[in-house]
């Protein structure tokens, strides 16, 4: 069942909003988003909120000017995914242009696991760094900054993830989310804190009298060059859009309509049938961040890391198609594992009452259980961890909620109740992992069920909808499909999602899951697609739909992606 409810936007907020230049429908859209003036639109670089304000930024810049000056080898260890390949790029494009010896190193997700562990110190130790920098990972490796104290290597951890009890014993640390930081922005990607690392770290060596005109062979870097890498991770990572984290995407896909960024961006887009001087933020969720994540999915994200750091064209097309060519077979196991995941769910004969699913099958692979997860828990409506085997016993879980349970706390929560059960644990809100042994699975989904149903609201179960209400029918066209096109929609800050009763004129099916509609409100006529359609509708139907541009042949024309469809209406 779907509750279809519809976004309060205040009369007298719209109304100052008009007044304040918006568009009306704009105004309407923004109010019932919690803008209250057209102020908070501005995404100017210059509104950005200060490095200086973000905790031991300016400690980390001092650290790594010293190791600048001193002429330290630097070592960047990111993340498999999207936001820790951007955070490594950003790192080394960064570092590089301030004069840094600096390379880096990615663990391999089915070897090494996530994070600064101890096993990717040992490696890392290989190539004799003075110091280790993380990206997006760290805030959780106690063992791997011991061992790296135990090489004589000293540690510089910037993530976003949320921290344990006890916070590794690091030279610094910078994270929005640990303990004293008054960072308004907690939502910012761990590309994002790296991006705010090196500003401070350009200012502190500003200061030092490091460019010129004190030395003419140092020049000054730009880094706004680096936004284009900046939106990609920050989008693809699916932090919420406040407003700092809405600057750094604007900023960004501004760069890329004007055709100023990397190659390797340039060339996902042209994998992806994209052209970039239209880019938006979807483009980046959807189609550039998954080519990129499917490196780290089924092969190794340095790649990924290679395609972002290079000057060349051809090298970054060459890798974008290489890219895509992961990701179509990603989307291939993805496809079998989810029809596994709803046979092994029939056969467990879940009822509605179950609060929480865990799934696991010993054929399935380990970089693609998040998004099964995901899947899984959009079609259930429930939070879902999916698991595959891992080493030596071990599974490996990712798990995906809904809004209601915040997951890293239930996995918490899970780890007291039931001691010794998790190898390890961490994440977010959302999103989240887990590692266990094989033998202990069915505990494992026993008690998080359990504490799912005390912390979820029974009222959350139930999908609920949040829409933007009915869309007039002069506003069925092109002309505000580009208007919505062009501002920034994400996660916490949602793109519009309309609700109106229209005549079904025509449908018909494409390629046995795809719904194509012909509607009709009043005299207004615009063709609608429904992807993974579940039913069809009658004569009459309510749809939730997003206003979208189809662009065939050449030819624009708008378009109602269907999101919910009832069946007929009297």
């Amino acid at each position: 069942m779907t509750r279809i409810v519809t976004r309060n936007a205040p009369p007298r907020v719209v109304w100052q909003l008009e007044q304040q230049g918006l568009h009306p429908l704009l105004a309407r859209l923004y109010a019932a988003r919690g803008i209250t003036d057209k102020a908070e639109l501005d995404y100017e670089l210059k509104s950005l909120i200060p490095p200086a304000a973000l905790t031991h930024a300016t400690d980390a810049a001092q650290l790594l000017a010293d190791a600048i000056e001193a002429e330290a080898k630097l070592l960047i260890i990111g993340d498999y995914d999207c936001d820790g390949a951007t955070a490594t790029a950003v790192g080394m494009r960064a570092l590089k242009s301030l004069g840094a010896d600096v390379d880096f190193l990615l663990p391999d997700r089915f070897k090494l696991g996530y994070g600064l562990s101890p096993e990717i110190v040992d490696v890392a130790a290989e190539q004799s760094p003075d110091l280790i920098i993380t990206v997006d990972n760290g805030i959780a490796s106690l063992e791997g900054v011991a061992r790296a104290q135990q090489h004589g290597i000293a540690t510089l951890i910037t993530d976003h993830h949320l921290p344990g009890d006890t916070l590794p014993d690091a030279e610094c640390i910078v994270n929005p989310n640990q303990p004293g930081c008054g960072f308004p922005s907690k939502c910012i990607a761990g590309v994002g804190v790296m991006f705010y690392v090196m500003l401070a770290l350009r200012a502190e060596l500003r200061e030092r009298g490091w460019f010129a005109p004190h030395n003419a062979e140092r020049p000054e870097p730009n880094f706004a060059s680096l936004l284009d890498l900046v939106a990609l991770g920050t989008v693809a990572d699916v932090v919420k859009l406040d407003r700092n984290n809405r600057i750094l995407v604007s900023q960004g896909l501004k760069r890329m309509r004007a055709g100023q960024m990397q190659a390797g961006i340039a060339a996902l887009f042209k994998a992806a049938g994209r052209d970039p001087k239209r880019a938006t933020a979807f483009d980046l969720g959807f189609l550039l961040g998954p080519r990129l994540n499917a490196a780290g999915r089924l092969a190794d994200m340095r790649l990924g890391v290679e395609c972002l750091l290079t000057d060349d064209p051809a090298r970054a097309l060459t890798i974008a198609q290489q890219l895509d060519n992961f990701n179509r077979e990603r989307r291939e196991i993805e496809a079998d594992m989810q029809e596994q995941a709803l046979h092994l769910l029939e056969s467990m004969a879940i009822d509605d009452s179950a609060a929480g699913i865990a799934l696991f099958d010993e054929s399935w692979h380990e970089g693609v259980v998040g998004i099964l997860a995901s899947r899984i828990k959009d079609k259930l409506h429930r939070p879902v961890f999916a698991f595959a085997p891992g080493e030596g016993g071990i599974i490996k879980g990712s798990g995906r909620s809904i809004p209601g349970l915040h997951l890293r706390d239930a996995l918490d929560l899970v780890a007291k109740r039931a001691p010794g059960l998790l190898v390890r644990f961490g994440g977010h809100a959302m999103a989240a992992g887990a590692t266990l042994r094989e033998g202990n699975f069915a505990q494992f989904s026993a008690v998080f069920a359990q504490v799912a149903s005390e912390l979820l609201d029974p009222a959350a179960l139930t999908r609920t909808l949040e829409t933007d209400g009915n869309l007039e029918g002069g506003y069925l066209s092109l002309e505000a499909a580009r208007l919505l096109e062009n501002e920034i929609w994400g996660q916490g800050f949602p793109a519009p999602l309309f609700c109106d009763d229209f005549d079904v004129e025509q449908q018909r099916v494409l390629k046995e899951k795809h719904l194509k509609l012909r509607l009709r409100k009043g005299n207004s006529r615009i063709d609608a697609i429904q992807f993974n359609f579940a039913t069809q509708p009658g004569h009459r139907t309510r749809a939730a739909y997003r206003l979208a541009i189809n662009e065939y042949m050449g030819v624009e024309s708008p378009q109602l992606m269907i999101e919910h469809l009832d069946g007929e209406k009297p």
